[in-house]
C-alpha cells in the first residue's frame, strides 16, 4: 500500500507545529508568520465523524480547492501561499504521507458568515420553502418545484457557530452583524464566484446547485478562505441524474448517508464502522467528480 491510498485520521504525529483547531475534516497548526491546514480522510455525516476514514478524500478536498483558488484567484484574492510539502522541510516528517493534503495559507481574521448561494431550490431550502414560502426571508414564487432552479441565484447567508449547527439568517441580520457594506460586498463577491463555477461545470456536465464559501479580512480587505468547489462544501448533481421532485443522488459522500439511513442505525450514538464496500464506493465518487472538473486522474 503506498502512502497515498493510506487513509489518513489526522495528522498530529506528523507535524511539529503547534495544532491550533481540529474540525471535522481539517486540521489547523500555527507556523508562525502563516497557517498550515492539513486536509484528512475524516468523514462525517449527521453530525458524527465515523469510522475508518476514508481513503484519498482528503486529497482530493485539498487538491480541488487548490485548482479552484488559482482558477478563481482574478475574482477574489485568496488565502493560499503554497501546496507544496517539501517546502515545509523537518517541520513534515511523514512528507509523502501529507502530500497533496497541505496547504500553507495566509492569516485571515475570519468573518464569522457562511456565505451560502443556491441556484436550485433543494436540501435545507426546500424544507424551508414548503413551510414558509421562503428561504432565510427571501419570499419565493408560488409552485415552485423540487430541484427548480432560480431565475437568478440567491444568497442565503448563515452565521457561523463553532459549536451545533450554523444558523440560517436573513441578509439584513447579516449587516446588523458585520455592517451594510462587507455584508454586501461579501453576498456580490459570493454570486459572482458561484455564477463562474456554475458555468465551468456546465461544461464539464454536473450542476452546481448550490455551495458555500468562507471568507476573511487581512488589513481590512476581504479574502477567500477554506475551501471552495469541493464535495463538501458544494452540491454537484451528474446533468444525466437532473429531474424535478425527486432527492437526486449528489456527487459527493451520498454513499454513506444511505448506508446509514437503510440500516439499523439508532440516530442517538455514533454508528458502527462503515463497511469496505460503502468506503470504496466514497472514495471513487471523490476521485469521478475530481477527474470530472479538472480533467486529470489521482490515480
Amino acid at each position: 500500500m503506498t502512502a497515498q491510498s493510506q487513509a489518513l485520521s489526522s495528522a498530529a504525529d506528523y507535524i511539529k507545529a503547534p495544532l491550533l483547531y481540529k474540525g471535522k475534516v481539517r486540521e489547523l497548526y500555527d507556523l508562525g508568520e502563516h497557517y498550515l491546514i492539513v486536509v484528512t480522510d475524516r468523514i462525517s455525516a449527521f453530525d458524527y465523524i465515523l469510522d475508518p476514514a476514508v481513503p484519498q478524500k482528503g486529497n482530493v478536498l485539498n487538491r480541488l480547492s487548490a485548482f479552484w483558488f488559482e482558477q478563481t484567484a482574478l475574482i477574489q484574492p485568496n488565502h493560499v501561499i503554497h501546496t507544496d510539502v517539501d517546502k515545509l522541510g523537518d517541520i513534515v516528517t511523514e512528507p509523502e504521507l501529507l502530500r497533496n493534503r497541505i496547504m500553507v495559507t495566509k492569516k485571515a481574521q475570519r468573518i464569522d458568515i457562511e456565505c451560502v448561494v443556491r441556484g436550485y431550490i433543494t436540501g435545507n431550502g426546500w424544507r424551508q420553502y414548503q413551510q414558509t414560502s421562503a428561504i432565510n426571508g427571501i419570499e419565493l414564487p408560488e409552485g415552485m418545484r423540487k430541484n427548480e432552479r432560480f431565475p437568478k441565484p440567491i444568497f442565503t447567508p448563515a452565521a457561523k457557530n463553532d459549536v451545533g449547527h450554523d444558523e440560517d439568517i436573513p441578509f439584513e441580520r447579516m449587516q446588523e452583524m458585520v455592517g451594510a457594506e462587507l455584508a454586501e460586498e461579501l453576498r456580490d463577491c459570493s454570486i459572482r464566484l458561484y455564477e463562474f463555477a456554475r458555468e465551468y461545470c456546465a461544461k464539464h456536465g454536473i450542476i452546481l446547485a448550490d455551495c458555500k464559501f468562507e471568507f476573511g479580512l487581512i488589513d481590512g480587505k476581504v479574502i477567500l478562505i477554506d475551501e471552495i468547489f469541493t464535495p463538501d462544501s458544494s452540491r454537484f448533481w451528474a446533468e444525466g441524474n437532473y429531474a424535478f421532485d425527486i432527492e437526486i443522488d449528489s456527487m459527493d459522500k451520498e454513499p454513506v448517508r444511505t448506508y446509514l439511513l437503510g440500516s439499523d442505525w439508532d440516530r442517538d450514538s455514533k454508528p458502527a464502522p462503515l463497511p469496505e464496500s460503502v468506503v470504496n464506493e466514497t472514495t471513487n465518487r471523490y476521485l469521478d467528480i475530481y477527474s470530472r472538473l479538472t480533467g486529470s486522474s489521482l490515480v
